[in-house]
């Protein structure tokens, strides 16, 4: 026996393994494309009206609404008057219209993300063998190189929008999951004791006890989604997402420091934005569910 060479398969075992698979997957994407393309269009349809939105309208009204957003959020003047600082330097710098595309980009990756994974995570946290099953997908997810799971995404919807934004949810979506369920699976026993002893239902403890008290740290889960879309930017421009990213990549190709610096910097300056208003929202929210259950 050869102790030095790995057994393994031949080449040519090998080769029609490979044909074998991507001859099934080129099928099934010529049988069922079209379907899935038609599933996704309200989906395009959204953020292409919302990135229109951003851009079409006067930039006072755009940073104002923003700013309102960020305010809301933070309740702070100092996380509000640095956003506003940083979007003005932006528009400066000629990089509105493709932070405006972003952001869009960003805000829809995030809803997809909240809607698809709040549902897994209480899933998750209702029932072990779900947990058991969806953990070692989502490992999966958050391991594997993005550019793999690009190479199907391209092959069923081509370049553009939808397949940019199903990239970026795969990238983005394992923690919103993950810590919905650590979220409803921290909830204290007493506290479900206690609406049990009320008579509470399955659905008013979920509603009125675990995901009140959870969602700081769903809120967490929401921030981190929205950083991890970010850092998907650059990788979502190589299958023409528009946005910061693609200035990133073109200065990566023809090695123009000043336009990746400045491009990447906007990306930091959205991701800071992003970052700080959803914490300060979130300890908001957990020091109103310290009063409110004691």
């Amino acid at each position: 026996m050869d102790w030095v060479e790995f057994p393994s398969l031949g080449r040519r075992d090998l080769r029609d393994l490979r044909l074998a698979v991507d001859g099934s997957f080129k099928e099934f994407t010529r049988a069922y494309g079209e379907t899935l393309e038609s599933i996704f269009e309200p989906l395009k349809t959204f953020l292409v009206w919302l990135e229109s939105l951003l851009i079409t309208s006067p930039w006072p009204l755009v940073l104002l609404g923003l700013l309102a957003i960020v305010f809301v959020m933070s309740r702070s003047v100092k996380i509000t008057v640095g956003s506003m600082i940083a979007l003005l330097l932006i528009g400066y710098f000629g990089m509105w219209e493709d932070t405006m595309r972003t952001i869009a980009m960003v805000a829809v990756c995030t809803l997809v993300a909240i809607v698809c994974g709040i549902p897994i995570g209480i899933l998750m946290a209702r029932s072990d063998r779900a947990q058991a099953l969806v953990n070692p997908v989502l490992d999966l997810m958050q391991t594997m190189p993005s550019f793999v799971y690009l190479i199907p995404v391209v092959m069923i919807f081509g370049l553009g929008k939808v397949p940019g934004v199903i990239a970026v949810v795969i990238y983005a979506i394992p923690p919103m999951i993950r810590l919905t369920n650590l979220g409803i699976r921290l909830v204290d026993t007493d506290v479900l004791e206690a609406a049990d002893a009320f008579g509470s239902s399955a659905w008013q403890k979920l509603t009125n006890v675990q995901l009140p008290l959870a969602l700081p740290t769903i809120m967490a889960g929401i921030n981190q989604c929205i950083m991890m879309s970010l850092a998907m930017v650059v990788v979502a421009s190589m299958i023409g997402v528009k946005g910061l990213g693609q200035p990133v990549l073109q200065a990566i190709n023809n090695q123009y420091f000043t336009m990746g610096v400045m491009n990447g910097l906007a990306i930091v300056a959205i991701a800071i934005i992003f970052d700080r208003a959803t914490q300060a929202y979130g300890k908001r929210l957990q020091k109103h569910s310290e009063v409110v259950h004691g």
